[in-house]
């Protein structure tokens, strides 16, 4: 199956890969997570950068624009949830790349996940979240959002 969303009548189908930035920033020391989920886009189709541990907001921003991608999802183990995903679409925003969905998912509390979906935040993932639950969120979310 390709990385683009399965055809269904009357939506848009992106007719290219959905491209997504995976990233570990602030003070993370463990990025097993990000690499099996970056793994399980890759093997969705999906094109797939990883950018590595200790990335800061900005960091996270010149990435995404240089790449050019569609989705930004941020792995948080380290309680920072609340500072970074709100930064990191502030940035984005500013830079004129508000169309780039910020989602992701870590230790991260059910009233927090809320709010920061209420500041501009996609759907986030807590532990337990299967592999194909997040690819099928990726794909339903560039049927609506992405154009060819």
């Amino acid at each position: 199956m390709n990385a683009t969303a399965t055809a269904q009548p009357g939506r848009k189908t992106p007719l290219r890969p959905i491209r997504v930035l995976v990233a570990k920033p602030g003070l993370d020391g463990h990025d097993r997570g990000a690499k099996v989920v970056a793994a399980a886009l890759r093997d969705a189709g999906m094109e797939v950068i990883y950018t590595g541990l200790h990335q800061t907001p900005e960091m996270v921003l010149a990435a995404a624009v240089q790449e050019d991608v569609d989705v930004v999802g941020l792995s948080i183990l380290s309680g920072a949830h609340m500072t970074l995903f709100p930064r990191v679409v502030e940035l984005l925003r500013e830079a004129g790349r508000g169309d780039v969905l910020v989602t992701g998912g870590g230790i991260i509390p059910k009233d927090d996940m809320e709010a920061l979906e209420r500041r501009g935040v996609g759907r986030l993932f807590g532990p337990g979240t299967t592999t194909p639950e997040l690819v099928a969120y990726l794909r339903s979310w560039a049927q609506d959002h992405l154009r060819p």
